[in-house]
């Protein structure tokens, strides 16, 4: 099920900005405070584990990988801090920069996972419906770009099964598969201005440009949407709130030091988990409902 898939792209636009722009500004040495780091981290990956299930398994060994050399590199590298853990080639591994490059490692990370989720649901077509009312001809030209992307792609492997029709495209070799690259990728370019013509020309005798443009769109602000922006942009006023005012800072150099912890960071913590969470909450939600609505059939 992937519910939250189905609300307003408005909607969807306005938590993914608020949740990932908290996740890049923990990025300052300041305010990379590990617990919201953690929960960004947390959020995120339950976010996509949720909605594509096991599938991109080895994606997630990638990141592994990713975030344990992130981690390790700021200590070999930075040897700031007061906490020596041990000497290697007489440069000091310290406790502060080994937490400093895992948190660092943590925000990489939860931003592309975050990344990946909204390249999944906030498809072109959506993007299309948020662009059009603010720029309608760079909205034309985004859409003619993810139109020719996928054109371009399936017209190259024609074009590659036809010369290997005709015994001119051959991989067994490096300068075979430059002569044949080569030779396709003309093929593309001459395909891709004249397609380019096409266009115009079919453009053109539609009468675009003549008149204002009109607009069609399937989707539409219902209850829940509104709900979800509101939510949204009221937890993001609060967790915004707690970062402004310094209550939930927090310093590696050149020691590790936190601001005391107050009814203000606590609301702060609990709203941006609550923000981080909130699609896997409409997500379980769906499928508890789901399930339940089978179990009556």
């Amino acid at each position: 099920m992937k519910a939250f898939d189905n609300y307003n792209p408005i909607t969807i636009f306005i938590y993914f900005a608020s949740v990932i722009t908290i996740g890049m500004f923990c990025l300052n040495p300041v305010t990379m405070n590990p617990l919201i780091l953690f929960l960004s981290l947390s959020g995120a990956l339950t976010t996509y584990i949720i909605r594509n299930r096991m599938s991109g398994v080895k994606s997630h060994f990638f990141f592994l990988g990713m975030f344990i050399l992130l981690a390790v590199i700021n200590p070999l590298f930075n040897h700031n801090g007061v906490t020596v853990l041990l000497i290697i080639n007489n440069n000091p591994i310290t406790l502060e920069a080994l937490l400093y490059g895992t948190a660092s490692a943590a925000a990489i990370i939860s931003v592309i996972y975050w990344f990946r989720s909204f390249s999944q649901i906030m498809t072109s077509d959506k993007l299309l419906y948020i662009l059009g009312n603010i720029s309608p001809k760079f909205a034309l030209i985004l859409s003619m770009t993810l139109r020719y992307v996928p054109l371009f792609e399936n017209q190259t492997q024609k074009v590659i099964q036809a010369q290997r029709g005709l015994g001119l495209y051959s991989d067994t070799d490096f300068m075979s598969r430059v002569r044949g690259g080569t030779r396709v990728f003309s093929v593309m370019v001459t395909w891709a201005l004249e397609n380019g013509v096409v266009t115009s020309d079919s453009m053109t005798a539609r009468g675009y440009g003549i008149t204002k443009r009109t607009f069609f769109s399937i989707f539409k602000f219902r209850k829940k949407d509104i709900a979800v922006t509101v939510a949204s942009l009221i937890l993001f006023a609060i967790i915004l709130t707690g970062v402004i005012s310094g209550a939930i800072n927090f310093r590696f150099y050149p020691e590790i030091s936190h601001a005391q912890t107050t009814a203000v960071s606590v609301i702060t913590y609990i709203a941006y988990g609550l923000l981080t969470f909130l699609p896997a909450a409409i997500e379980t939600e769906e499928e508890i409902k789901w399930k339940y609505l089978k179990s009556k059939i």
